[in-house]
């Protein structure tokens, strides 16, 4: 399914968060194999996140996504975030052999506020 231009305009009107959670995905790569990854954020919002994997998963592609919220850092209990996605952009192979991922959630949506990282 392409993605429209008032579909990428809603998308990038939301404010976009960097962030690095540790998540765990879960899907089917191009060849119809089911994996589970562990990874981490690179970028959230509302509707979809960004994060790297060592798999190849196309564009279209169904995901499961999973953020476990550390009872550490919680100043009020707060439950694990899951959620599907589908992959919408998927970068060229980088580097460290990995591929940045978008994802646009297509259940829950995430409601979590953070501050961005900051780079000081």
């Amino acid at each position: 399914m392409a993605l429209t231009a008032t579909m990428a305009a809603k998308q990038r009107a939301e404010r976009r968060i960097s962030v690095h959670l540790p998540m765990t995905i879960r899907g089917r790569d191009s060849r119809g194999f089911a994996f589970e990854e562990a990874t981490s954020s690179e970028n959230l919002c509302r509707s979809g996140a960004a994060f790297l994997v060592r798999r190849d998963v196309p564009p279209g592609t169904d995901i499961e996504i999973h953020i476990p919220f550390s009872a550490q850092t919680r100043r009020r209990p707060e439950t694990d975030f899951t959620t599907q996605g589908r992959v919408v952009h998927v970068s060229e192979e980088l580097a460290c052999g990995g591929r940045l991922v978008g994802v646009q959630f297509t259940g829950p949506r995430f409601h979590r506020v953070f501050r961005p990282e900051s780079t000081s």
